[in-house]
């Protein structure tokens, strides 16, 4: 890495962090989070749900399997946070699938980092004064300066950042499952079903998953129309997961009323609010959010439990939902918020954490199969019916809750 250029994080409260700077030297502001998962720190980078956010990454020792070719989630290839921060740069990439440095890769990707500062402290700061906007830097060395700066940052709450990150025009998906070291091939049937996705940030490895179960895949820009969707004759519309606040992003929920009850249709994290909102639904930021590979969800209808990878900031109403005549299917045991939800008479359903996580457990793929089922029976999958498709995959050779 050679000679270390001083760093700070300030944020908008007045706390100021010193450590030293890896990555691109600069500025950079956004929401400060934390993400507690252990690995997966290149799918977190490269994640576009994390459009406008600065990660401070709980685990201490970041970068010591370095950055490879293909845990990449962007459709674009770019990383997508404003900046990362981690207690202990490893100065060594020991692995045979790695490519390059985190070091070298935020460098050559335009993105500052922070190193040696108290990540601890940084979580636990997060935890009770809520998530808050900061400003990365190495140029800028009055902590006063960078305190307004980060108070002059948009809130997350109103900002539509789908509009950053959802491509530009639409095109087809046919990768599965790639890599030496990739999850074993689940066998599918003869049948093939064409689902559009509606791509607000969606990560790769959703579309991957799509087409794992079946799925010949066309992505279309958040701003599609209904029409437009329609027109394409889906067997099942998806809607994936993305950046910001859900309430801003009025397009592509104005499209999904034009949907709903004509075609069966998925949603994931945001994707989730969305069709919460869609129904009528309201949504609600939430203190800290949720970031990581260890979220606990119960299955209302089973009592079985999912250890699930999160990454999103605000969260879908129960009792909206219950007005709109849907069912909460799943409950964050954390916090009780909600995680999933069905509307069984027009095959809606949607959760809220990520059932495609490469950097954590894989208890909750079965839900692309159940998405495959319900484009099959054109009726939503109830909670018992998912927990039948987990233990399926469980029998086929996947881990089984507890």
């Amino acid at each position: 890495m050679g000679e270390q250029k001083a760093c700070k994080l300030a944020l908008a409260d007045g706390t100021v962090f010193e450590g030293w700077s890896f990555g691109a030297a600069g500025d950079s502001g956004g929401e400060v989070v934390f993400n507690t998962a252990m690995s997966g720190y290149q799918e977190v980078l490269t994640d576009p749900s994390y459009c406008g956010q600065i990660v401070t990454m709980t685990y201490p020792l970041i970068g010591n399997y370095g950055v490879n070719d293909e845990d990449v989630e962007s459709h674009d290839h770019r990383v997508q946070v404003a900046g990362f921060v981690v207690k202990e740069l490893s100065p060594a990439a020991s692995n045979q699938r790695s490519r390059e440095t985190l070091d070298e890769y935020l460098r050559r990707q335009g993105v500052p980092g922070i190193e040696g500062i108290d990540t601890r402290a940084l979580t636990r700061h997060i935890r009770l004064a809520g998530a808050m906007n900061g400003v990365l830097s190495t140029e800028i060395d009055d902590d006063a300066e960078l305190v307004r700066r980060a108070q002059q940052l948009p809130s997350m709450a109103g900002q539509d950042l789908v509009a950053k990150v959802t491509p530009q025009d639409g095109y087809d998906w046919s990768d599965g499952y790639v890599g030496d070291f990739a999850r074993k091939r689940q066998g599918r049937g003869d049948k093939t079903f064409h689902v559009v996705a509606i791509d607000c940030g969606a990560k790769m490895n959703i579309l991957r998953n799509l087409v794992e179960a079946g799925c010949r895949v066309h992505v279309v820009p958040a701003t599609a129309p209904a029409e437009a969707i329609l027109e394409r004759r889906p067997d099942g519309v998806f809607v994936s997961n993305g950046p910001g606040d859900p309430s801003a992003v009025g397009y592509t929920i104005e499209t999904l009323r034009g949907i709903v009850g004509k075609v069966p249709v998925f949603g994931i994290c945001l994707g989730h609010q969305l069709l919460a909102l869609a129904l009528g639904g309201r949504t609600y930021k939430l203190k800290f959010g949720h970031h990581g590979a260890n979220h606990p969800v119960r299955n209302e209808a089973t009592g079985k439990v999912e250890i699930t990878s999160q990454n999103h900031g605000f969260a879908a109403e129960a009792d909206s939902l219950a007005a709109a005549g849907a069912k909460v299917t799943h409950i964050n045991l954390n916090d009780q918020t909600v995680e999933g939800f069905t509307l069984a008479d027009r095959a809606v359903f949607s959760v809220q954490y990520h059932p495609e996580a490469a950097p954590g457990p894989h208890d909750a793929t079965y839900l692309f199969d159940c998405f495959r089922d319900m484009m099959e029976t054109g009726r939503a999958p109830t909670a018992e019916q998912m927990h039948a498709a987990q233990m399926r995959l469980a029998k086929a050779g996947q881990p089984q809750p507890g």
